[in-house]
Parts: structure tokens; sequence; C-alpha cells
């Protein structure tokens, strides 16, 4: 078990006053499974009243709107979360058959079937995986193996994409973040029948970190598919999501979790600013 405090601190500098501005942020972390929440909250500046709710899809959202002159809008979440080790295998896992059964069935596995512009594979891509997928592998083998593929093909270039890039897009330059491995993972998955989810949150980058001491974070992306139960992956480091992971929200794609956006009113041009903390405390 690991205890995280994060601090994610993000926002928008305006090059001129903005007259108001209007946001939604989703930075707060899901409580449940095998995580838990002792402590969470925003500070907003300028302050402004909060409102909160949970989406379609889960996530805490916190929407609110300031509507005197601000150079400078700043969005600070404090968490602090207990991570559990994931347990082992609750369910079966389902054949090929009685997925593709269950998916026509059960609205959130079309939903989480279906994909968007983000996610969809370019052809090679697609090929790749269904060769993966008719090797004979069951479900659960089959969606690792693609989801390492992703990994093992596409280098980690920080700047390489943009916040807007596709899939089709990063696999092109085989190069991107975390955003763009999941979105890939989550394309291939449903290109060879496989409901899956693209999850966002925080990852602690160090495991030899100290108890108590503070490392610089960042905003994480992975992927959850379904075989039976939702099981969860990371691409980008090629490994079991684990107790070094916070979950925030899960959704088709970015575009459902993203931490901060919103509409402004004002003659300049914003500038995004982002940085994470996190500390081990247990």
């Amino acid at each position: 078990m690991s205890r995280l405090r994060i601090v994610h601190r993000t926002g928008f500098a305006y090059a001129e006053p903005a007259t108001a501005s209007y946001n939604e942020a989703r930075m707060l972390p899901h409580s449940g499974g095998e995580q838990f929440v002792l402590q969470a909250g925003l500070d907003i500046r300028p302050g402004a009243t909060q409102n909160a709710y949970l989406d379609y899809w889960g996530t805490r959202v916190s929407t609110f709107e300031v509507l005197t002159p601000h150079r400078e809008l700043s969005v600070t979440a404090t968490s602090l979360v207990e991570v559990r080790p994931t347990q082992g295998r609750q369910s079966p896992e389902l054949t090929w058959e009685a997925l593709a059964a269950m998916r026509q069935s059960s609205v959130p596995l079309v939903e989480f079937g279906s994909q968007s512009a983000a996610t969809e594979p370019p052809p090679e891509l697609a090929a790749l995986a269904l060769e993966i997928a008719g090797s004979g592998a069951s479900v659960g083998d089959a969606a690792l193996e693609i989801c390492r593929l992703v990994g093992e093909s596409v280098e980690y270039v920080s700047g390489a994409t943009a916040v807007t890039s596709t899939a089709a897009e990063a696999w092109a330059v085989r190069k991107g973040v975390c955003q763009d491995m999941a979105h890939l993972a989550v394309g291939a998955l449903r290109a060879v029948g496989i409901p899956a989810r693209y999850v966002s949150g925080y990852l602690h980058p160090d495991r030899a970190a100290g108890i108590g001491v503070t490392v610089t974070g960042e905003s994480h992306a992975w992927v959850e598919w379904y075989d039976g139960e939702w099981r969860g992956y990371d691409p980008t480091n090629l490994s079991e999501v684990g107790e070094l992971h916070v979950l925030v929200g899960r959704g088709r794609d970015y575009s459902d979790v993203s931490p901060l956006r919103g509409v402004y009113a004002g003659p300049g041009a914003s500038e995004l600013f982002v940085s994470v903390e996190v500390t081990r405390e247990a």
C-alpha cells in the first residue's frame, strides 16, 4: 500500500487581462476499488465559487467562473490518496465469442468499443493488432500483447506531438507522450473488438524515492480493457497499473478527461502552465 500526496497546479496566463472566464476542472482523484481518497480539494485564484458533480463517466468535475479582470487563472489540486496493490482476478475471463455477444448488449461496452477521431488506429497498427488477436491468444493475453506492442513501437518524446494530436499522427512519427500511447492502445484494442477506455491520473515516477521525499511528478494516462472485468495497463512504461498510479478519470479519449478547460473573454492570447509534485507519505 502507498499513501501519496499530490499537488497539481495548472492554469492560464493571459497576455492581456481576461475580463471573465468559465472553466471546469477534472483534477480530483477517484475514490473506489483499490484507491481511497483521504483528502482532496481545489484552490482557485482569483477566488471563485465551485460547483461539483460526477460526469457521465464517473469523473469528479468542479465548475467555476471568474467574473473580475485577471491576468492569470491558477488552479491547485491537493490530494492525499491511499492506493492498495491490485487484487487478483475476480471474474472468469471471457472467450472471444462471449465478449462479442456481451459487447452488443451492454451500453458501456458499446460506448467503449467505438472509435473516436483521437483513437482511430492507422491501418498498419490495426493489422498488427488483428494478427495478435488471431493468433489463438486469449482476450486478456492479446490485449496485453497489443499494449506492449504500442509501448515498444513508440518512443517517448515530449513535444513531438500536441495535445490535439491523434493516434494516427503519433504512429506516423513513432513518437509521442503518454496521451498518444494511450490513444494508440485504446484504438488498437477496439479495432479487434476489445472494449477499452482511456484513463487519466498521476504517476509517482520514482519507486526508489524515500518516504517524505517530494519529487516532480506528472499527469499521466494509461488504458483499461474489458475481458470479463476491467484490467489496467500502462503502455508508456510497459508496466501493470499499481500502487504508484493514482486514477482521476476515465473516458473514451483525452477529451473526456482533460484536467482543465474553459473559455475566456479578453483581447490577448493565453498560455497554459502545469506542474505536479508527488510525495510518498507511507
